[in-house]
């Protein structure tokens, strides 16, 4: 409504623009008042598609936007975001590729450009990007991308400095701490990815992945009681779950049954996994 309102002023304006062309208001004012209406109306369609639009309806706008417009940057970054969020990250970095060759390109649109080198399994080219940037340019996109990349490479002292830094550019590092646990759990460091899933959920007590991690990493450790965070009924017997197959695969049979047992006693349904995995073991003796 605040959008109408704020045309509907324009358009009230242009009219009086129109009115005074006896007193020397040009055609040309007219006309770039006309402009200035269509700039402001495209600006909030622009920010809707980045923002709630369906990503695929945002490119099919900004594809024929930019047909009509093939110099603007801001235009094809908008396409090379919508592309990400529509989850065709060749296209997306594609069409930051073509970003970075246009007058205007930054550093910033490097880093989404390796962001989308990331997404399309190029880690290499994605690794080349991220040199070109000048270490002037700190941001948090930037050392989180760079801690992935060293995380790829087993280059484990400098992903933990990345990652450390990409936590400090931050208020919400809730994803990049789960990151970091899971790159910590990998290698084997148990005790430091219990510590960095713990910590991710202090953040954002709702993240289910980081809750399944930490039951992970305290189950490699042979501690296969829940930990004390938010869950609900069914997020419990998930985690029961997951806690049983680490004992089961590390040996732990009876600990694994009696936790099948605690997590389809726990969930509120029918836990149909749990089940058919009770019922293997059973076979097995």
């Amino acid at each position: 409504m605040r959008n109408a309102g704020l045309i509907g002023l324009c358009v009230v304006g242009i009219m009086g623009l129109t009115a005074c062309g006896e007193r020397g208001i040009t055609d040309e004012e007219v006309e770039q008042a006309i402009k200035d209406v269509n700039v402001i109306d495209e600006t909030n369609l622009t920010d809707v598609m980045l923002t709630v639009a369906d990503p695929n309806e945002a490119v099919v706008y900004f594809e024929r936007t930019i047909a009509q417009n093939p110099g603007r940057i801001d235009l094809h970054r908008g396409l090379a975001q919508s592309l990400v969020r529509a989850k065709k990250p060749t296209a997306a970095a594609t069409a930051w590729e073509k970003v970075l060759t246009m007058p205007g390109a930054n550093s910033e649109d490097r880093v989404e450009y390796a962001d989308a080198l990331i997404r399309a399994n190029e880690w290499k080219k994605a690794e080349a990007e991220l040199d070109k940037i000048p270490p002037t340019h700190e941001t948090y996109k930037r050392y989180r991308l760079e801690a992935m990349i060293a995380d790829s490479n087993k280059e484990w002292e400098k992903a933990d400095s990345f990652y450390e830094i990409a936590v400090g550019l931050t208020t919400t590092p809730s994803g990049t701490l789960n990151n970091w646990g899971y790159s910590k759990l990998s290698r084997g460091d148990y005790v430091g990815a219990e510590r960095l899933f713990g910590e991710a959920l202090t953040y954002d007590a709702g993240m289910f992945t980081a809750k399944n991690n930490l039951v992970l990493a305290r189950a490699a450790q042979r501690n296969y009681d829940m930990p004390v965070v938010q869950m609900s009924q069914i997020e419990r017997a998930q985690l029961l779950y997951t806690a049983a197959l680490s004992a089961i695969k590390q040996g732990d049979l009876n600990t694994g049954k009696a936790l099948l047992d605690d997590a389809i006693d726990t969930h509120p349904q029918h836990f149909d996994a749990a089940i058919r995995s009770r019922e293997a073991l059973e076979k097995q003796g």
